[in-house]
């Protein structure tokens, strides 16, 4: 099929919730991607920050033909030994204790949620199950996660929302203090607001609010569902920071890929997850775990993380040095490889020449250029990318 056989059969068979590129990918290889045509793209997306090991990781497809060889799946009535060896390494590599898998970020959410207000009943503290959550946050579109997330164009036509979600100005410690009742039952926060715009907290902030949490008997719980599994440059973001979260919420590259999600608790709070508490069908299926397997082997292996930071070093200072050559750039900010570029005009149409030119970025919260490239990324891709994103960029906007 050619690409507007594709896309022709795409437009009449599935729903149009998705606002796709007439652009048709049918092979991948490290940070680049090829359309059915043939053309070359440097992927600066990653899938939205999925393909940590890059497109057709070596390692990855081996192993993931070797599981699928063996055992696609199993109930979860049974021992897996691929899904037991990856819950010990996200215990060792996160926050210690006990791991649920899932299969996407928005459903490790709504375990957080779930298992959160189960410890507080636990307890006999039924009362105690609001959640205060920021605004302009994304916590996923099902609808625990919806209603925790504090952006209203996205609740519209999809209200009521649930009950129990407190939604406070970004930054605002003052407002995140007096937010906190005797109901509250956690602050659910992401380390940086990824779908915003890789919007930062001010200085202090992040561990201000985790004093609080301690000081009122609270949990923390973050979501590092896009931050989380190095992509700022250490296995979650909540290090980069000095956080020592209750909760953890994983997903995006995991599994590189193949849909995998996790939760990651305390021991002490993970204990409210007895027996039939919870469930998920194809949570830690062995396929997807083989493949998360290579992605925290290689997450772990000695100097990765270390090369995350300098090659995140490296795009940042480039783009800073792009944005010193224009009048219509306000700030670059972010961590190692989750960056973003702000600008004065909206960047949709930026994103847009971009992908003509064979960079795919992307464009979110209007004015705001965001670039997740694989951890694997190498700097001559990355002195490419930039070269592409000065060429795609107004002519209008240069000094």
């Amino acid at each position: 099929m050619g690409t507007a056989d594709v896309i022709a059969m795409t437009e009449k068979y599935q729903m149009a919730n998705y606002a796709r590129f007439p652009v048709v990918f049918v092979r991948g290889e490290g940070a680049r991607l090829f359309d059915a045509e043939g053309r070359e793209y440097l992927d600066f997306l990653g899938g939205i920050a999925v393909a940590l090991l890059g497109h057709t990781h070596p390692e990855v497809t081996r192993a993931v033909t070797v599981q699928a060889r063996n055992l696609l799946h199993v109930s979860n009535l049974f021992h897996v030994p691929v899904q037991a060896e990856v819950g010990r390494l996200l215990s060792e590599s996160t926050i210690g204790g006990k791991v649920f898998f899932c299969n996407s970020g928005t459903e490790a959410n709504e375990a957080a949620i779930k298992l959160t207000r189960k410890w507080f009943a636990d307890r006999g503290k039924e009362g105690v199950h609001e959640f205060v959550v920021l605004e302009g946050s994304f916590h996923g579109r099902t609808y625990g996660g919806l209603s925790a997330t504090g952006q209203p164009r996205l609740h519209k036509g999809f209200e009521p929302m649930l009950p129990g979600f407190v939604t406070v100005p970004f930054g605002d410690i003052v407002a995140l203090e007096n937010a906190l009742t005797d109901r509250t039952c956690a602050f659910l926060v992401e380390p940086i607001q990824g779908e915003s715009g890789v919007r930062m907290h001010p200085p202090g902030y992040l561990k201000e609010a985790e004093r609080l949490c301690r000081q009122n008997g609270i949990l923390l719980v973050v979501d590092e569902i896009q931050t989380g599994l190095g992509r700022t440059g250490a296995m979650l973001a909540s290090e980069r920071f000095g956080l020592l979260p209750d909760i953890v919420t994983l997903a995006k590259g995991l599994a590189n890929g193949l849909p995998l999600g996790a939760v990651v608790a305390r021991e002490e709070v993970a204990a409210a997850f007895g027996t039939g508490s919870h469930g998920s069908t194809f949570g830690g299926n062995p396929v997807c775990c083989a493949a998360a397997r290579v992605v925290l082997e290689t997450l772990r292996s000695q100097g990765f993380l270390d090369e995350v930071c300098r090659k995140g070093e490296l795009l940042k200072n480039g783009l800073s040095e792009l944005a010193e050559r224009r009048t219509d750039v306000r700030k670059v900010r972010g961590l190692g490889l989750m960056l973003a570029m702000e600008m004065e005009v909206e960047t949709k149409e930026i994103a847009e020449q971009c992908l003509r030119n064979g960079l795919i970025v992307n464009a979110t919260s209007g004015t705001v250029l965001r670039f997740l490239p694989p951890l694997t990324v190498n700097n001559a891709e990355i002195r490419h990318a930039l070269d592409l994103l000065w060429a795609s960029l107004p002519a209008g906007g240069r000094k």
